[in-house]
């Protein structure tokens, strides 16, 4: 069988890959369909969540805006795969991390309508984590690649695509860990407790599959 790799690879190489890919594929389509199972859950505990709301300025209200846009660019990122790179496991992964934040965010945008709350709020970003609010609007979220960093991206192909793309998703994900452990901290709701624990468990498993990527294309995070 041929490789969807460069060069040639012995079994016991192409077996390593072929369980690696299955631990992938396993590990995101959890996180998918737990993202899925969470919109059901969500748009019935938005229910209860209605009567009284969260205020404005509430934790869960700021997680849900300010991690709704941080996944917005996971999910271009994520998408920028099936444009530009050729290799297979970069293209599932980018898929999958695009579909599952893309069905989170759908998620939190649901919460913040049951909360009767804009998608949009007055506090700076971050000023539910304890933030400084003097931070200008253009202040980048934990892990958020620069306009730059995308513009590059968009342009870039081969394995400098699969490179850098690996590199700004992992830094992504490490910013969107901080994130989830701050809500899991600061709030005692059960719905934004269950998706912020799913939040940290997939971007976890996806490090490693970014890692993954990186070790092949004998390069670091950064």
């Amino acid at each position: 069988m041929d490789s969807d790799f460069p060069g040639e690879m012995d079994s016991g190489t192409a077996g390593a890959h072929g369980v690696r890919g299955i631990r992938i594929r396993t590990a995101v389509l959890v996180t998918a369909l737990a993202a899925i199972l969470g919109a059901s859950v969500g748009v019935l505990g938005g229910v209860a969540f209605s009567r009284d709301g969260y205020r404005d300025a509430s934790p869960e209200a700021g997680f849900a805006r300010d991690m709704s846009s941080h996944h917005a660019q996971a999910v271009e990122m994520g998408m920028l795969t099936q444009a530009r790179s050729t290799d297979p496991e970069v293209r599932t992964l980018g898929g999958d991390i695009a579909l599952t934040q893309h069905g989170q965010i759908g998620i939190m945008q649901t919460w913040l309508r049951d909360w009767e709350l804009l998608p949009t709020g007055a506090q700076p970003r971050m000023a539910w984590m304890g933030h400084d609010s003097g931070h200008a609007s253009g202040w980048l979220m934990p892990g958020m690649a620069t306009s730059a960093d995308v513009d590059r991206l968009r342009t870039a192909t081969g394995r400098d695509f699969d490179v850098l793309w690996a590199q700004l998703m992992m830094r992504h994900h490490l910013g969107g860990i901080v994130m989830a452990e701050a809500a899991l901290r600061l709030s005692d709701d059960e719905q934004v407790r269950w998706l912020a624990n799913a939040m940290k468990t997939g971007q976890q498993s996806e490090i490693g599959a970014l890692g993954h990527v990186l070790d092949r294309n004998g390069a670091k995070p950064i």
